[in-house]
């Protein structure tokens, strides 16, 4: 959901009606230069931008050039935009030249000030300013994203299952989302299908990782070795990567099979799931109503003494990943694939 922050920009750049001051905060760097960007582009007119338009760095700006900054008034245009990025490291001048405007902005000029990503918010220039915060984007934010900027800023369509392909092939890297989205625009004519991620990407339903999740979680030992290969290959992932994906398929599962035995009715299951999601914003590497249906479905597979083997295994693997190069990181995939599909213990029918 976004914040109430997020709501009054989106609210300012449709109306063209802007607060006097922003500021931008947060651990989404890419998501903040996209909103400033638009800010920018939204509130300058580009013939008189050369004038009105003008960005500096906290660090290489003393009192001096923060007041005139400040104090300069627009030219051929009703407003001017001030940009200060790495606010937070301003000078001890400078900042107080800074908090005595905010105390009185001027009516003509917006001023934005960007904090980046892993500064904690100031508290005083959040209490004087439209503040608004960009906080990675998890979850269904993602997948809508993706439609958003596909549709809004590439001006092509793009099918739900092209979504969750794209997603498991990619991860949530918003910045690397938008450099795959940009190949498949200039691929497609119209809308983006599953087909073109998979000319484009190199990722197929059927040897995606959501395949390779499913097969796991269905102790589908032949389908879980087939795919492996080729997930490994896919775009940014790499073995510890699929450890942590798989260790929280585990958690989760073993959620999913606790609230089961208690008697948990189903549909309460994938509420709880979708809670529990949102609530630590995990990515499962997949779209999360996916996983949490491949959860549902499979936790009576899965007994209690299962998942905590599956949980010794995917750690002593992690440990052996990240300590000995004794073995290849596919081998020891593979074996850990074996112990996971091989581990039946509950004896649940298939």
């Amino acid at each position: 959901m976004a914040s109430p922050g997020e709501k009054a920009l989106h609210a300012a750049l449709r109306k063209r009606e802007f607060d006097a001051v922003y500021y931008f905060y947060g651990d989404d760097d890419y998501l903040k230069e996209i909103r400033v960007r638009e800010l920018i582009d939204a509130a300058v007119d580009a013939a008189t931008r050369d004038f009105n338009l003008e960005q500096r760095r906290g660090a290489d700006s003393d009192a001096e050039i923060i007041d005139a900054l400040l104090a300069t008034p627009p030219m051929l245009a009703e407003r001017r935009v001030a940009v200060i990025r790495d606010v937070d490291k301003l000078k001890r001048d400078a900042r107080r030249l800074l908090d005595r405007y905010l105390a009185n902005p001027a009516s003509d000029t917006l001023l934005l000030l960007v904090s980046p990503e892993g500064v904690k918010a100031d508290q005083t220039l959040a209490a004087r300013a439209t503040a608004v915060e960009f906080a990675p984007l998890t979850g269904d934010r993602v997948s809508k994203w993706v439609v958003y900027h596909a549709e809004h800023d590439l001006g092509r369509s793009i099918s739900p299952e092209a979504v969750s392909l794209l997603l498991e092939a990619v991860g949530d890297d918003l910045r690397q989302l938008a450099v795959e989205l940009e190949k498949l625009a200039s691929y497609t004519a119209d809308a983006i299908d599953e087909q073109a991620v998979s000319a484009v990407v190199g990722v197929r339903r059927g040897d995606s990782l959501g395949d390779f999740l499913d097969a796991i979680l269905a102790k589908d030992i032949a389908t879980a070795l087939r795919t492996l290969t080729g997930v490994l290959q896919q775009p940014k992932m790499n073995a510890v990567l699929l450890v942590m994906h798989l260790t929280t398929h585990m958690l989760m599962l073993g959620y999913a099979e606790a609230s089961r035995a208690q008697g948990t009715p189903s549909r309460s299951v994938y509420n709880e799931l979708m809670s529990v999601l949102k609530e630590t914003g995990a990515f499962p590497g997949r779209p999360w109503g996916e996983a949490v249906n491949a959860w549902s479905r499979y936790a009576d597979r899965w007994n209690a003494a299962d998942i905590d083997a599956a949980l010794l295994a995917v750690l002593s693997t992690d440990e052996a990943l990240k300590e000995t190069k004794v073995s290849s990181e596919e081998q020891m995939l593979t074996s850990l694939v074996l112990m996971l599909c091989g581990n039946d213990s509950a004896q649940h029918a298939a």
